[in-house]
């Protein structure tokens, strides 16, 4: 089949970790990623041709690291682009290949990277782990268009990614009519079998084999954080880790002399940017993005979710792989290929690089099979799907917004300060101390008017943090708290 010489394609994929107390900074490790990644293409003259350079913000303060990364590859002149928290891992790779599609340029790097580990190391030490201070802007920054919490949630402290997921995940489980005994054992036996993948993957952070008993079961090394989670819920952001996608035009690929078995072709890319904070979803345990953005990209590629071999799903709490695998239909399937954010690594705003990198080594090794990545942004907030394969796309790459089409199939509620009186409870946590105490019930609750209101207690907190609270009735004392 002639390909057009313009087609995005996969050619490299490179990752770097580290645990040296006096290792890489984070920008180090991402140039180094970038150096795996042309070793990987059998081209590692592409890096210097990159004439565009995409990063997901980091933790790290790096003004314009796409610059640093730029210049350390000798590609000094490429145009850099920045992706604020909030933005689609998968809306920095579609800009990449879109760019090439266009003939913008020939290559494109994404590239993104951490070193909290290395920070976390040298603050328990009392030192300082030195980093590049750069003081730049990016060519072009990309920023969320919307607010990721609303006013009402701020309001109530409610602005953690751990408590926010866990109210999805009450909800999820009052839909389903699950117990909190058998919820808790069904979670915990979906980690095990993430934690199974990890053990097989080299790459991953943490490979240490770990039982649903032991992921159920608090403890020391295994705190409440958000009811229902415990830490092994939860992904793991304290790693040292980078990942780079070499990303050229498939006639840039073969002029280049790299060989075809290195060619990891995208398909489609689908997502959506509509946003909707948590308590504002009539069905807080429902992602029609997800739905939408699969059937988008599978329908550009011509195929179903059946003829897709290979998944990896963001991973970033339990409910997260749930909302997904319900809304693609994927209930039942090996769901990731690198043993998800808890175990193989979760380095903030960049494991979506990780997880297609190690995508593009499975379907290497499965020539002609299909392999589905997708991202989240913020609270299952941003949905994006993309499909890749060995197998050159019949039907040229395409990109898909299906923003629009979310938004028309989201069903919102109001959410007020709510007056005194009894309301109904659609969903709720109990977030604990540092210590693992209950510290603050917050709840989400229906009022007699059909809107919402969030309130908060921490003298109901020990009650709450077991049993079911969904559908309950509770008290609002009119001021943004529980008469208890």
């Amino acid at each position: 089949m002639a390909v057009d010489p313009r087609t995005p394609v996969l050619v490299g994929a490179g990752t770097a970790s580290q645990r040296a107390d006096d290792g890489m900074e984070a920008c180090a490790l991402m140039v180094a990623a970038c150096e795996a990644a042309g070793v990987d293409a059998g081209a590692p003259a592409l890096l210097a041709r990159a004439g565009l350079v995409v990063v997901p913000r980091g933790t790290w303060a790096y003004g314009d690291a796409g610059r640093l990364v730029a210049s350390a590859v000798g590609a000094g002149t490429a145009r850099t682009v920045s992706g604020e928290f909030g933005v689609l891992q998968t809306t920095l790779v579609e800009r990449a290949a879109s760019a090439i599609q266009r003939g913008d340029v020939d290559v494109a790097l994404v590239v993104g990277g951490e070193a909290k580990w290395r920070d976390l190391r040298a603050a328990i030490a009392g030192t300082t782990a030195p980093a590049t201070e750069q003081h730049a802007t990016a060519d072009e920054v990309l920023a969320p268009k919307g607010a990721l919490l609303s006013a009402q949630e701020i309001e109530a402290r409610l602005v953690t990614a751990v408590g926010q997921y866990a109210l999805i995940e009450h909800a999820r489980r009052h839909a389903d009519g699950a117990t909190v005994a058998g919820h808790a054992r069904e979670v915990a036996g979906l980690w095990e079998r993430f934690n199974r993948v990890a053990q097989g993957n080299p790459d991953a952070w943490n490979r240490t084999p770990m039982s649903a008993d032991e992921i159920a079961t608090p403890g020391p090394r295994n705190r409440p954080l958000a009811t229902p989670y415990l830490k092994w819920h939860n992904s793991q952001w304290n790693v040292d880790q980078a990942a780079c996608l070499i990303l050229c035009s498939a006639g840039t690929a073969a002029a280049a002399g790299v060989p075809e078995d290195r060619w990891v072709w995208p398909h489609a890319i689908a997502w959506s940017d509509h946003m909707v904070a948590v308590s504002e979803r009539k069905e807080v345990h429902r992602a029609p993005g997800f739905r939408l953005a699969g059937r988008a990209a599978l329908g550009a590629a011509g195929i179903g979710i059946d003829d897709v071999a290979h998944l990896d799903l963001y991973s970033c709490f339990p409910i997260a792989v749930r909302t997904q695998a319900l809304e693609l239909g994927l209930e039942g399937r090996e769901l990731t290929v690198t043993g998800g954010m808890t175990f193989a690594g979760g380095p903030l705003n960049n494991y979506v690089l990780q997880s297609t990198a190690k995508m593009a080594s499975v379907l290497r090794a499965d020539a002609g099979a299909f392999g589905m990545v997708t991202a989240i942004s913020a609270m299952i907030t941003k949905q994006g799907v993309s499909l890749w394969s060995c197998r050159p796309p019949a039907r040229g790459f395409a990109a898909i917004d299906v923003t629009e089409a979310t938004a028309a199939a989201t069903p919102t509620v109001q959410v007020g300060a709510g007056g005194a009186g009894v309301a109904t409870v659609v969903t709720y946590t109990v977030v604990h101390d540092g210590d693992g105490r209950p510290a603050q019930a917050v709840v989400v609750a229906e009022t007699a008017d059909g809107t919402r209101a969030i309130a908060t207690s921490s003298a109901a907190a020990a009650a709450m943090a077991g049993g079911e609270w969904c559908g309950r009735e509770v008290e609002l004392d009119g001021a943004g708290g529980l008469r208890t």
